[in-house]
């Protein structure tokens, strides 16, 4: 994945992995920012509930302001992965 564009995000380095996916260092190209990238994992991509839940927490999280609490830019689908 290390080196890999996702939709105008360009992949850096692992930088954690959990149940529901790993996070990556990367580059939004456009606006030429780092940015935090999660990607589900396997068994998440063919799970409709695990991919509902994914879309849910990021649904909560961008209706959220806080300095301690990430912001959602995007959340989709992109060459296959969620």
């Amino acid at each position: 994945m290390l080196g890999r564009t996702l939709a105008h995000y360009r992949i850096l380095e692992k930088i954690g992995a959990g149940g529901m996916g790993v996070v990556y260092r990367a580059q939004d190209t456009h606006l030429e920012r780092a940015v935090a990238l999660k990607v589900v994992g396997e068994q998440a991509q063919v799970d409709e509930n695990a991919r509902e839940r994914h879309l849910c927490e990021a649904r909560i999280a961008s209706a959220l302001n806080h300095p301690n609490i990430c912001t959602i830019h995007e959340a989709g689908v992109a060459d296959g992965e969620t």
